[in-house]
């Protein structure tokens, strides 16, 4: 079988790529690599010579990269700006200081023990196991005219660091518990105790109408109501129930069913009355009837509650939204976006009406449309094609293909749509083309840089590499970990999802996960990778640009 160009290089692609995901399966010490185990196999097989056309090396290694941060940068986006509020601020500190920390050790091993700058990017890039970031060394190599021998030397630096750049995750959790001898029932204990405080739920309760001061009134000129944050969805009055209309009056022994938070609902309490006996919801009633339907038309996306006037224009009420697994009021300035998940109270044939309105079309969430998704990778190339200068450096910056469908992708996926266009991704196929992406990058990789893989490690300077990739590893993590845990009295288990995204490192983050069944590593992982995976991206470029020549 004689097989040349495109044919060849695919056979050998999918090959590597299938073997290192069945080697990144491997257990060790309870660790696997995951799809890292692609880098792997493509230095074994490149040791051995196998290899491929060096144009289409390329275009794998860059086309692999732009789906892996498009697809991670549509999965952060709607939590990307949130992420600063509250306790995010300060977690997403921390790893912002473990990358500045790693960032200026990795200089300094550069200025005072000698080390090529070349491997120095490759030896930051796998001490924290950030892919993109070795892609933009390799890049911005590139611009600067090294050439690609010395482009191709940060994939050797990277794989050597990049072991440790797990395992050294892991053993600062381990060091972090042992010094402050942490229980760990105590620290997940104390996390849902704290995540309960902070919840606001959203609770249903039936208010009957006995306050003097509102009964005559009309619910539209209760300014106290408006401001309150709470939806009244259903009334019942003399034996029979209707939805809640702006021009109702109320009168005296009426029933409302209400919709808010434990604190808003009790201040509703003061305003018109007491609980009542009786639970709307649990009447019979073919008047009123509710149910979810989900928002899938493109011509709603952007509008607020107000603005689609579901109550005026259709006698039907929207008495909450559940967005991303959170619940929410249906205040009237709420702003839908794709996939909201709307509970709509009204009578039967009304609520048939809304579902043309509303969408309701389940399947769509796991649709995936094609035209956004080759438009944002389009658009996040043209934007990491534009120079960005930056005071103090010798030249502009470039976000390239790593840092530009990355940024872009956060905030198309942030704005949510643009007309007929929907910037939403299923999991299922985001995960697909993010696993893809990454493990043709990797493959890409470890065919070009196996071929010296060895003999750098073995007579090179590769255990040097690997020592100093093992002190830009442990050392930010080590200092971050102890002060967010003495000073600032993080939790624990937050603080093992902050190291892990601070590293932007998945299997840290099984591990972490693995030591209770906490949701608090991920959550704080969510946190900071979104700021972190930007900054790892741009930190090279700018250590590049300062040091070259």
């Amino acid at each position: 079988m004689d097989m040349h160009g495109v044919a060849q290089a695919l056979l050998v692609l999918a090959t590597t790529a299938a073997a290192g995901l069945v080697l990144g399966e491997v257990r060790l010490a309870g660790i696997k690599l995951g799809v890292g185990g692609a880098l792997f196999a493509g230095l074994a097989l490149g040791h051995f010579g196998i290899a491929i056309d060096p144009t289409m090396q390329q275009f794998a290694r860059e086309f692999g990269l732009v789906l892996f941060v498009y697809t991670v940068g549509v999965s952060a986006g709607p939590s990307f700006f949130q992420s600063f509020r509250r306790d995010g601020l300060a977690m997403n500190g921390l790893a912002v200081a473990v990358v500045l920390l790693g960032t200026g050790l990795a200089v300094a091993v550069h200025l005072v023990a000698g080390v090529e700058l070349s491997a120095t990017l490759g030896i930051l890039a796998g001490a924290t196991t950030n892919t993109p970031s070795l892609a933009a060394g390799q890049q911005v190599l590139r611009e600067l005219g090294a050439g690609e021998a010395a482009a191709a030397i940060p994939g050797t630096a990277y794989a050597v660091a990049y072991p440790f750049g797990i395992l050294g995750i892991l053993l600062a959790m381990l060091v972090v518990r042992a010094v402050f001898r942490i229980s760990l029932t105590a620290e997940a204990k104390d996390f849902e105790t704290t995540q309960g405080a902070n919840y606001c739920a959203i609770e249903t309760v039936n208010i009957e109408v006995r306050n003097p001061a509102v009964i005559g009134c009309r619910l539209r000129d209760l300014d106290e109501l408006k401001a309150m944050g709470v939806v009244l969805s259903r009334v019942l009055r003399d034996g029979s129930q209707h939805v809640v209309r702006a021009d109702d009056v109320l009168a005296e022994g009426d029933v409302v069913l209400a919709v808010g938070s434990a604190k808003k609902l009790a201040q509703l309490k003061r305003l018109v009355g007491p609980l009542a006996a009786v639970d709307l919801k649990a009447m019979p009633s073919s008047e009123v009837v509710y149910e979810r339907m989900v928002v899938t038309n493109a011509t709603i996306l952007g509008k607020t509650l107000d603005e689609m006037n579901l109550r005026g224009g259709h006698g039907v009420v929207v008495s909450r939204v559940d967005r991303a697994g959170h619940q929410l009021v249906a205040e009237p300035q709420l702003t839908l976006q794709f996939g909201d998940l709307l509970t709509v109270v009204g009578q039967p044939e009304q609520l048939a009406a809304v579902v043309t309105v509303i969408g309701n079309r389940s399947k769509a969430l796991q649709e995936t449309q094609m035209v956004p998704v080759f438009i944002g990778i389009a658009l996040g190339v043209l934007l990491g094609s534009i120079p960005i200068a930056v005071p103090g450096l010798p030249a502009a910056v470039k976000l390239g293909l790593a840092g530009g469908p990355l940024i872009m992708a956060i905030l198309l996926s942030r704005l949510g749509h643009a007309g007929p266009l929907v910037w939403f991704m299923p999991p299922a196929a985001n995960h697909v083309m993010k696993d893809f992406g990454i493990a043709l990058f990797l493959a890409a990789v470890g065919l070009k840089a196996g071929g010296t893989f060895v003999h750098t490690l073995v007579d090179g300077q590769g255990l040097a590499w690997m020592g100093w990739g093992a002190v830009v590893t442990l050392l930010p993590l080590l200092v971050v970990g102890i002060v967010g845990r003495h000073w600032l009295k993080l939790n624990y288990l937050s603080l093992c999802g902050l190291l892990a995204g601070s590293m932007t490192d998945p299997p840290a983050l099984a591990f972490a996960q693995g030591l209770s069944s906490s949701s608090a590593a991920v959550l704080a992982y969510s946190s900071v990778y979104p700021l972190v995976m930007v900054l790892r991206v741009v930190a090279p470029q700018v250590v590049a640009l300062l040091l070259w020549g």
